[in-house]
């Protein structure tokens, strides 16, 4: 694995690490360390101001921390597909507002998974140790520091995440904060991450749990069937409503309306598949402009893609049915709902079109005749 964004941030020398002399700590906010180049505007910009919440979230939570107090951040593997490859960093608050951060080194990743040259060498261009080299950090990357250095560390700790180990949104994050004997601390949420503890945890408990009863009354369906309830019971259960209340089209799928775009969630049978997706415009002239563009923030996507057919800007996230993962279908939903909520004004001002909830859009002028779409395939 590799960093795909320069390892030191503009202005500090390569190793430089927190509290160094020469390093104003509190003056340097952690979302300026954390900002892409100007060119990789629109969804990267999302993706960013994701990730300068989530360092400014950290920094602010650090120093409120008591001593002996922890703090677990992982890539969960799950979402991301990592398998057994668990990418975590763990940060131990001491006395006198001391942190002492351990993070994942090769020796505790499997095969295939480890790390190479470039990123061990962004590591240490971040302020990390090698392993073993601070005491007590045996096979992990070591690295100390103080509660004044929060807004710094915060944004290595996010740039270890995103750069190194990969994490293309804070949302692919699992977090974990418990004082010295194991209980949960109050605090305001890291961002977008997941917390252990809290809310989001408690939806995905009452979400387990609803999808024990859901298949406990299908056990004499087939697989389909099952499929199918176990999409209605994560939607409705993300909803806060009764599946039976669900807003579901003559073609079976889930309406979920997003601002001034509409998302789908449809079940297909061969293969299991749960397509999740939206008409973003329609009625929109397919120009080689704007397959370029639809190139281009696709490429930019976590997840997904753009594409047009029929006079249709489509957004689609599949989610495998076979082996179905709730929590990946969860992901899919939130990710689209806001996506499509998002590029339709911006595509709309720029190529035109309807957007599904655009009161007065107008759409292109065509010849008598010509082929046209409506909202729907």
């Amino acid at each position: 694995m590799t960093a795909d964004h320069p390892s030191t941030p503009p202005g500090e020398p390569p190793g430089t690490a927190p509290g160094q002399p020469g390093t104003p700590a509190q003056a340097e906010h952690p979302e300026s360390i954390l900002l892409d180049e100007p060119s990789t505007a629109d969804l990267r910009a999302k993706v960013t101001q994701a990730w300068q919440e989530f360092a400014r979230s950290l920094a602010e939570r650090l120093p409120a921390l008591p001593e002996g107090a922890h703090v677990e951040l992982t890539l969960d593997p799950t979402a991301s597909g990592t398998g057994d490859a668990v990418y975590s960093i763990g940060v131990d608050v001491g006395a006198e507002g001391r942190l002492s951060a351990r993070a994942v080194g090769n020796a505790s990743l499997p095969d295939g998974y480890r790390l190479d040259r470039m990123a061990v060498a962004d590591m240490i261009a971040l302020g990390w140790s090698p392993p073993g080299v601070v005491e007590g950090s045996g096979e992990y990357f070591g690295l100390e520091g103080t509660t004044a250095d929060a807004n710094r560390i915060a944004a290595l700790l996010s740039r270890t995440l995103r750069d190194v180990y990969g994490a293309p949104h804070p949302a692919f994050l699992v977090y974990l904060i418990h004082d010295a004997e194991g209980e949960p601390l109050p605090g305001a949420p890291l961002g977008t991450a997941r917390s252990e503890f809290g809310p989001g945890r408690v939806a995905e408990a009452d979400l387990d749990e609803a999808l024990v009863e859901a298949v406990a009354a299908q056990t004499e369906q087939n697989d389909v069937l099952a499929l199918e309830e176990r999409v209605r019971t994560v939607v409705s259960t993300m909803l806060k409503s009764d599946s039976d209340r669900l807003q579901v089209d003559s073609d079976g799928d889930i309406n979920i309306r997003a601002g001034s775009a509409m998302v789908f969630v449809r079940v297909r049978d061969n293969p299991p598949l749960v397509d999740v997706f939206s008409p973003v415009l329609t009625e929109v002239r397919p120009t080689e402009r704007l397959y370029v563009k639809l190139s281009e923030l696709t490429n930019r996507m976590p997840i997904g893609r753009l594409y047009c057919a029929d006079d249709t800007v489509w957004a689609s996230i599949p989610v495998f049915g076979r082996n179905f993962q709730p929590t990946h279908l969860m992901l899919a939903v939130q990710v689209m709902t806001g996506l499509a909520d998002e590029l339709d004004d911006r595509l709309h001002g720029e190529f035109g079109g309807k957007r599904f909830f655009g009161e007065g859009d107008k759409a292109v002028r065509r010849d008598e005749g010509e082929h046209r779409t409506g909202m729907y395939l």
